[in-house]
């Protein structure tokens, strides 16, 4: 799965693990993709589907306690980050890629002001004075449309909106080559959405910064993404471009996430759910993950796993009835 640029992030087979009550939880299992330079690739699906355990997984910032990356490759420009020692990813965490996280409340440290939370990776990672990392700090707050004048302030002292603008500010305070954004407007209310999201893109576009995006959303995704990857039970099940997924939508899940949606161009009396609840990670289902909601499953999807299968040119379904006859 390769996309036509050459690939600046690559992830293979990757593979997270969590121990809990003495069971294991299979989080991830066997994610791959690309991200090409300065191109943004959306990674949508329900909750607990593995998307904010692959992104951890990437930073390496996985619980210590409990999570495992079991196996696969991260690679960054050629380089693998599950092989670098801790104090050389110390030195990419931040300057080669930052992450935006789901709960800004919780990501800000609630006893340091704003600025001084943003200056800090950048005076760890250019060796600079503490006037100097002030003084970019203040620029970058004001560059996400925190004024001056309340920069000094703590975090509560901030709306949601303003915090998720502060927390975006020290992901890019470095100028990171890639971005890790988890859900990054789940907690705001729509106007402030769109208006942080227009603020992504354009830092993105400015920086010429790749990103990941995490997201239940389809429609962030068509706003924001160029690829798209479509993760189920730790599995990627379709990719593509987002017009693929979009327009050609082929995998029996994809087609259900869409067929939740509401259309203003219909009438109708009720959306069609997808039927059932996404499987017990400690307990997977044999065969295709998604057997058990799958309104075509037959005996062979019950008892064999599937591969991701080329459909299109650069196109991928993980099903057995794609490239088949009806």
């Amino acid at each position: 799965m390769e996309t036509q640029k050459k690939s600046f992030l690559s992830v293979r087979d990757l593979k997270v693990t969590y121990q809990s009550l003495g069971k294991t939880v299979h989080a991830v299992n066997g994610v791959s993709f690309d991200i090409a330079e300065g191109e943004t690739l959306g990674l949508v699906g329900e909750t607990g589907a593995g998307k904010t355990s692959t992104a951890k997984a990437i930073l390496r910032v996985l619980p210590d306690v409990g999570a495992k990356i079991e196996g696969g490759e991260v690679f960054l420009e050629g380089e693998d980050l599950l092989k670098l020692s801790e104090k050389n990813m110390r030195n990419v965490r931040g300057n080669m890629i930052s992450m935006i996280f789901q709960d800004p409340m919780s990501a800000l440290n609630p006893v340091q002001t704003i600025v001084e939370q943003v200056a800090e990776p950048i005076r760890f990672h250019n060796q600079i004075s503490a006037a100097e990392a002030t003084s970019r700090a203040i620029k970058m707050l004001e560059t996400v449309g925190i004024t001056a004048d309340r920069v000094h302030e703590f975090p509560h002292q901030f709306s949601g909106g303003m915090r998720q603008r502060a927390v975006i500010a020290i992901a890019l305070a470095c100028e990171p080559k890639l971005l890790l954004a988890d859900e990054p407007t789940t907690a705001l209310d729509v106007t402030i959405q769109a208006q942080v999201l227009d603020l992504i893109k354009e830092l993105r576009e400015q920086l010429n910064t790749s990103m990941l995006l995490i997201t239940h959303d389809l429609g962030v995704i068509g706003e924001v993404c160029d690829n798209v990857a479509v993760i189920y039970a730790g599995q990627v099940v379709e990719y593509g471009s987002k017009v693929d997924i979009y327009d050609y939508t082929a995998h029996p899940y994809t087609i259900g996430l869409f067929a939740s949606l509401p259309d203003l161009e219909k009438t109708v009396d009720r959306l069609t759910p997808i039927e059932g609840l996404p499987p017990d990670p400690t307990n997977l289902p044999t065969g295709c993950m998604f057997h058990p909601r799958c309104p075509y499953a037959t005996e062979e999807c019950r008892k064999n796993r599937m591969e991701l299968r080329e459909v299109a040119p650069g196109h991928y379904s993980r099903c057995i009835r794609n490239g088949k006859e009806g």
